[in-house]
């Protein structure tokens, strides 16, 4: 029994940990404080999925839920009009609403820890994905369930993401980029952004047998991107002109390309040949990390990019104004 109490701490510890810092950074009257807070509350919840055994879900929050919401809400903080980095007076009805949810919030991840450690093992469907993954043409789990499995819903989360990146560019012209870095960081840049490009390779290799994927690739990727954007380079690694486009749409284009020539193969939508999911999984994983890597890049550019429209459009618009 006391054996058990000791392992159980470091989960206690964590769930603590989480709701505190949940709860200081939607508390905080400093901006960036909280903006930071908000960093911190996503590697911590990175380190929970990983005690979780759940290592996908831990590399996209890192990348994605502290990596670049973080750099997004601090640009958006930068960007701000007038500088305030003040919150406004909360009331008192306000900070005790807060107080309220994260008190749910701690009673609700505690039942969820509660039921997990004690409650009777039943079938799941883990054990029915498992059961199916020799036929999946990939031996990862996760990848067979979000490419195989359910494609559809993946499918559909690519759609999410480019109608996002879709409104950041109706929104207006990309906001102003950063000045020339010093020497220092520009050695940093030098050897972190192949880093991280030889990374995301990796990632996505690996992902159809261990950890990793489109939507991780995809992240590393743009964290290269927001790199060199800081570094003063405003294009941020990004193609131009159509190139940029199509690298927009194509993870929903080959995705969906794929599906039809399914179908016209005699098939069901997105219902691979099994001597041939493992091959086409990997095309369109690569066809998707381009696309999540250039969509991200762009929501941190937070705009149109410079060339962005053609001189037709450019005539149109001049049209409509007069």
């Amino acid at each position: 029994m006391m054996s058990q109490s000791l392992t159980m701490l470091p989960d206690l510890v964590l769930a603590a940990m989480l709701i505190g810092l949940a709860w200081a950074a939607l508390s905080s009257d400093d901006l960036r404080r909280g903006v930071v807070l908000f960093i911190a509350f996503g590697l911590l919840l990175a380190i929970v999925w990983a005690r979780l055994h759940a290592p996908d879900l831990a590399l996209a929050e890192a990348a994605i839920g502290a990596g670049l919401s973080g750099a997004l809400l601090l640009v958006a903080l930068r960007d701000e009009a007038g500088g305030k980095e003040t919150a406004g007076r909360v009331s008192q009805v306000s900070r005790w609403m807060v107080d309220l949810f994260a008190l749910i919030m701690a009673c609700l991840i505690g039942w969820v820890l509660w039921l997990t450690m004690y409650a009777e093992p039943a079938e799941r469907l883990a054990q029915l994905a498992n059961s199916m993954l020799e036929h999946s043409g990939v031996s990862n789990p996760v990848t067979a369930v979000l490419l195989n499995y359910r494609a559809y819903d993946t499918l559909l989360e690519l759609v999410v993401v480019l109608t996002a990146v879709l409104g950041v560019l109706v929104v207006g012209r990309e906001r102003r980029g950063y000045r020339q870095a010093g020497p220092v960081f520009c050695g940093l840049v030098h050897w972190l952004v192949p880093l991280l490009i030889v990374t995301a390779g990796y990632l996505l290799w690996v992902g159809a047998h261990a950890p990793g994927g489109a939507f991780q690739a995809g992240a590393t990727l743009a964290a290269a991107g927001i790199v060199l954007r800081l570094a003063g380079n405003d294009a941020a690694g990004l193609l131009d002109g159509m190139l940029l486009r199509w690298s927009l749409v194509a993870g929903i284009g080959l995705f969906l390309l794929v599906g039809l020539g399914v179908t016209i193969n005699g098939g069901l939508f997105l219902q691979y040949p099994e001597a041939w999911s493992g091959s086409l999984i990997l095309v369109i994983e690569s066809a998707a990390t381009a696309s999540i890597a250039a969509a991200l890049v762009l929501a941190y550019r937070g705009g149109r990019p410079d060339g962005w429209l053609s001189v037709a459009d450019y005539d149109n618009n001049r049209e409509v104004s007069r």
